[in-house]
């Protein structure tokens, strides 16, 4: 017989064995059926998830708890900051939300003159902006050196905690696709955020998470300049850790930022083709002219609400997770070997 007290010791620990806690990052939602709030968990030790998943016309505004972020093209993606003014990345970023360089996504959207220049890349394997901004005009502490979200963190609730990521970038009908594998790094007025393809195999590696004090140069090395706003096709980065080779860009298109953050210009997306990641080549983008083809008027785009487009879930399906339980449970059996032999 068990007794008593070792059972009340042991209590917690069957019913963590028995809950189906659910990392973050193994969470799937259709981009039309997100959840109020993506993380439901209570009583842990950082809290309650401070923002909401639903986002809307009735959302967006500089008081928006928006956590689900937008990565689109060269004038329409989000990146993470703060709710309030006054706190360093560093103790805030659980509680991020998304600030968006247009409006129609429910979220806060950057104020003029935020990003000073940025260069977007649509490579075989991820999509990604990387850029330099003024942070303080998106509640940036001044000087802050910042750090990086992602979804993963150290009790796997994501920073910011229930923070999601969709983009139309891995479709060709302008579907969301839900982002598995992401990164966003902020600080020191430059930012990048990166967006790996759930259907690639090394979406995990290219987005990886443990190297968040080192920055965008070594988690997503880019042709990106102050002043210049360009929208390029490129080569898939070596995974952050194996070496920082800027890849090859191309096809790019430039742009003013006068035009693209709110002017009425739309930036499409630009193709790529595979080029194997191993490239060692390091090239200036090229820059082409951003007429034509490469702009429409908003008159003539109608995914520009976060409101209303389709979802297509991303494939894989549920990732079975299954370690935190089994640890509960090895917990459990030795607490109940001792209580019986010891």
């Amino acid at each position: 017989m068990v007794p008593s007290s070792v059972l009340v010791v042991l209590l917690p620990w069957i019913s963590l064995a028995l809950t189906a806690f659910v990392p973050l990052v193994d969470k799937r939602f259709p981009y039309a059926q997100l959840p109020y709030k993506v993380d439901t968990d209570v009583g842990l030790a950082r809290g309650e998830q401070l923002g909401y998943n639903i986002c809307n016309s009735t959302t967006e505004g500089p008081e928006s708890l928006c956590q689900t972020a937008i990565i689109n093209s060269l004038d329409d993606f989000c990146i993470w900051a703060p709710p309030t003014p006054g706190q360093t990345v560093g103790e805030i970023e659980g509680e991020m939300v998304a600030w968006c360089t247009k409006a129609g996504h429910g979220t806060r959207v950057m104020p003029p003159g935020t990003i000073t220049g940025v260069q977007l890349t649509r490579t075989p394997d991820y999509v990604q902006v990387v850029g330099f901004m003024n942070q303080t005009l998106i509640d940036m502490v001044a000087g802050d050196e910042g750090g990086e979200m992602d979804p993963h963190g150290a009790d796997l609730r994501g920073n910011p905690i229930g923070g999601v990521v969709y983009t139309q970038a891995f479709a060709d009908n302008g579907t969301y696709t839900q982002v598995v594998e992401w990164h966003n790094f902020n600080g020191g007025n430059t930012f990048c955020f990166k967006a790996c393809d759930p259907s690639r195999s090394n979406d995990a590696e290219l987005c990886q998470h443990i190297f968040d004090t080192q920055g965008c140069d070594f988690n997503a090395p880019s042709n990106a300049r102050d002043g210049v706003f360009e929208s390029c096709a490129g080569d898939s980065q070596a995974p952050p850790g194996q070496g920082v080779v800027v890849p090859q860009s191309s096809s790019c298109s430039t742009f003013a930022s006068t035009d693209i953050y709110g002017g009425g210009v739309t930036v499409r997306l630009p193709g790529a083709t595979f080029v194997p990641s191993t490239t060692t080549t390091t090239t200036t983008a090229t820059t082409i002219a951003s007429s034509g083809a490469t702009a429409t008027s908003t008159g003539t785009r109608t995914s520009s609400s976060g409101s209303t487009p389709s979802q297509t879930q991303s494939s894989g399906g549920m990732r079975t997770m299954t370690y935190t339980r089994a640890a509960a449970v090895a917990l459990m059996v030795s607490a109940l070997i001792a209580a019986f032999f010891l």
